[in-house]
């Protein structure tokens, strides 16, 4: 299975030359480490950042620079620093082409479920919805179960849905997968060691097996 890092690398592959990108908390934030340097993205942050770079050094930490999960980063060259409110401007206005988040639950159909746990108290939805309502292109990075050993790619999500139908495409710890436009897990890639068998035993929800399905790779 990969760990968190391997699926942040695997999801900068996706990456594209030229695009303006908003990382959510969690796994999504350590994709900034691993986009090729020969590529110009730039990295939006909804507290109010423009040019994020790589998490910072121990002896290149600044308290006051922060993205929207608290954690301590740095900025590019020609980075831009704004309010909250023209941040979320830039999302609702379209104008981030991919939004990498993480994810609770996704449902066949890519509708997505990463902002509530019934019965547990969070501070609020954060900027998801937003994100999700308004990317041109959504990939998820998550864990393809949970610690229970249950399925978290479904036939229908169980808790509370952050946005319809907007999910492309999943990076889990086994899998590499689409989301058809008619509904269903397209299987691209599995991990190394991990069989098409054992991914379609762990996906709940419908999973289409097309021909040979090759392992990732990775840069040593």
């Amino acid at each position: 299975m990969l760990n968190k890092d391997q699926i942040a690398q695997r999801i900068a592959k996706e990456v594209k030359n030229g695009q303006y990108i908003n990382l959510g908390i969690g796994i999504p934030t350590l994709v900034a480490n691993y986009i090729p340097d020969d590529l110009e993205v730039v990295l939006q942050s909804e507290n109010g950042l423009l040019g994020i770079g790589p998490f910072p050094t121990e002896d290149k930490v600044d308290p006051d620079l922060i993205n929207a999960g608290k954690q301590t980063i740095t900025m590019t060259k020609g980075s831009a620093l704004f309010n909250s409110s023209e941040s979320f401007a830039m999302i609702r206005g379209g104008h981030v082409q991919l939004t990498i988040l993480g994810a609770m639950e996704v449902s066949e159909n890519g509708d997505i479920a990463n902002w509530k746990i019934p019965g547990k108290m969070v501070k609020g939805m954060g900027g998801a919805m937003d994100l999700v309502a308004s990317a041109e292109n959504i990939i998820v990075a998550m864990q393809h179960c949970s610690k229970s050993g249950d399925s978290k790619l479904l036939k229908e999500c169980s808790l509370p849905i952050t946005g319809i139908r907007c999910v492309k495409k999943i990076v889990t710890d086994l899998a590499v997968l689409d989301v058809l436009p008619e509904g269903g897990f397209k299987l691209l890639e599995r991990a190394p060691g991990v069989s098409v068998e054992e991914i379609q035993s762990k996906t709940e929800g419908k999973l289409v097996v097309e021909g040979e399905i090759p392992e990732m790779t990775f840069e040593v």
